[in-house]
């Protein structure tokens, strides 16, 4: 039986959250859903701030700063930031309403599986959160030396951020689940119960689903056609190659310029650590704290803590394994954060566009920090954390809290 609203259920060796229940009321959530990807359109299509500086004025779209960004010989970057901002967010938005319409019409669509697992996928890349924070920082930098208007596209992104977050809190296997009963002809049950004996059991970390092992090479989730691993394969191996890729970019990246200035009193060439130091002495110390820690400090720290556990997950360690999946979680919320850089390198560079009088182009050092953040999150996802539990201790048994405690609902502990 599906969880209900407020109730949680937990792995009762490491206390991760595996499941939230919530309610799936279809009508609601594709009116949330209509709503967001409306808002989406207009943060898109509406410009995000207007910049007057001496008499001079420019104005941009999200979009606009991408095709600057991508005008400067930045493609890569400005590829990044156009998946990160525009396609991860329109593919989870358009997906789920697709799929929300028809489950509500009593249909199951074509490919909901495709859809249902690009929306998880999506999920994990889309970083508009992120973007807002970058408006935010690049709106209080240029404050000082320009006249700032606020545009429509800059409260379409403050409301989107908002309704984003109440999207995401939609679990969708719930949608799995309400595919399954309007299904023709209906898929064979689904049985929650414990197993007993015999080799553990794979779960499907798309749909949800518990399957027994089969004990073939291949084998797929029946429900969703993933391919189930105990492990993921090569796991340490791709994420030590990933890693050591990082860190070799790490240095560059904070050494070499991201910002050229070019003004008729002169250049001025910025640094990731530059600008920290320049919003410190400007007074804005919030500022310069919130980029020293998303640009300098966390990746420094997810190249330390991915190293870790990989090295301990090496070697078979047994040694505090709730601590390092403490730090596994916080690696993955964290990540996505140390973009902020990059999206405010993006719109400066797309604002300050005053012909003679003041332009900042980007440099390379943008590049190498745009990549040393890619592949920080790609290893963080090639890391298996299920390695870590695999040599540790059994743990004694506890009841559950009682507030995570299903109430008469069957559902088995996993």
């Amino acid at each position: 039986m599906p969880l209900r609203p407020r109730e949680r259920a937990r792995c009762v060796r490491c206390t991760s959250i595996l499941y939230r229940g919530v309610g799936a009321d279809l009508n609601r959530m594709a009116a949330i859903i209509m709503a967001t990807l409306l808002t989406f359109l207009i943060a898109q299509l509406c410009p995000i701030v207007g910049v007057d500086f001496n008499g001079q004025h420019t104005s941009s779209t999200l979009f606009g700063a991408i095709g600057v960004l991508w005008s400067e010989q930045m493609e890569a970057v400005a590829a990044v930031v156009f998946l990160f901002t525009i396609v991860y967010p329109a593919l989870e938005l358009t997906a789920l309403l697709y799929v929300t319409l028809a489950l509500r019409g009593g249909w199951r669509p074509p490919g909901l599986n495709t859809l249902l697992r690009m929306v998880a996928a999506a999920r994990r890349w889309s970083m508009t959160e992120v973007l807002m924070l970058g408006i935010l920082v690049t709106l209080i930098k240029l404050h000082g030396q320009a006249k700032i208007t606020p545009q429509p596209g800059l409260f379409a992104f403050a409301a989107l951020t908002v309704m984003l977050a109440v999207v995401v809190a939609y679990d969708p296997r719930r949608l799995w689940n309400a595919g399954d009963d309007v299904a023709v002809p209906p898929p064979p049950p689904l049985h929650y119960r414990p197993v007993a004996g015999g080799p553990a059991p794979l779960v499907c970390h798309a749909c949800g689903i518990v399957a027994a092992d089969a004990g073939i090479r291949r084998q797929s989730c029946r429900r969703c056609g993933k391919a189930l691993h105990r492990r993921r394969p090569d796991s340490i191996g791709r994420t030590w190659a990933l890693l050591l890729a990082a860190a070799i970019l790490y240095i560059p990246a904070n050494l070499m310029p991201v910002l050229y200035t070019h003004a008729l009193l002169g250049g001025q060439v910025d640094t990731i650590i530059s600008g920290v130091v320049y919003f410190w002495r400007t007074g804005a110390v919030a500022l310069a704290v919130i980029i020293f820690t998303a640009s300098i400090l966390v990746p420094l720290l997810k190249l330390a803590v991915l190293s870790l556990l990989a090295w301990t997950s090496q070697r078979r360690s047994s040694w505090q394994p709730h601590q390092r999946t403490m730090l596994y979680r916080i690696v993955e919320f964290v990540g996505r954060w140390s973009m902020l850089d990059i999206f405010v390198i993006t719109l400066t560079v797309a604002l300050v566009r005053f012909k003679s009088l003041a332009t900042i182009t980007p440099g390379p050092g943008a590049m190498a920090f745009c990549a040393v953040v890619v592949l920080t999150m790609l290893a963080s996802r090639a890391f298996d954390p299920r390695l870590i539990w695999d040599h540790a201790e059994p743990a004694p048994p506890h009841p559950p809290h009682p507030s995570n405690q299903p109430q008469q609902s069957g559902e088995p502990h996993v």
